[in-house]
């Protein structure tokens, strides 16, 4: 359910995503949207085979902190200049790209010396032990994937 090709219901019909303007703000709000974690790299056109019928969705932009993908800016739904073979694909994991392991129930986050539960330094509970990520190839997906944890928006 974290991973495939793209598609969207409205009108009563499931129809696909155009590729078009699609990037990693996108994914990241597919992602949240289907609470699967934050995007993995390689997501693009057709992985998991080329739709059928409608393409509702074309030239998508996501600022990447909207709810859902309705909330994101696109052509008028139904409107395209695309074929099946842009369709977007989105491949989420739930696991921490700067750790690289799944999360679990023993797996925990925390923001530490902040003013608020959702300010502060992230610390991580692995194997018993409280410590801090190293910030190299830190991102806004990882940062993105710390929120949504949390339930800090």
């Amino acid at each position: 359910r974290c991973a495939g090709r793209l598609e969207v219901f409205w009108e009563q019909q499931w129809g696909t995503v155009c590729d078009d303007s699609w990037n990693l703000l996108a994914d990241i709000v597919v992602c949240r949207q289907l609470d699967c974690g934050s995007p993995l790299p390689g997501s693009g056109s057709a992985q998991f085979g080329q739709g059928t019928g409608r393409i509702w969705l074309d030239d998508v932009v996501c600022n990447g902190m909207e709810d859902d993908l309705s909330a994101c800016r696109t052509k008028p739904w139904g409107e395209h200049n695309c074929n099946h073979e842009e369709d977007v694909r989105v491949v989420c994991s739930v696991c921490f790209s700067f750790f690289n392991v799944e999360i679990n129930n023993a797996f925990k986050l925390q923001l530490v010396n902040g003013p608020s539960l959702c300010v502060g330094r992230v610390e991580v509970l692995y194997s018993q032990h409280w410590g801090t990520p190293c910030g190299d190839k830190w991102d806004i997906t990882d940062v993105e994937v710390v929120c949504w944890q949390l339930g800090c928006g």
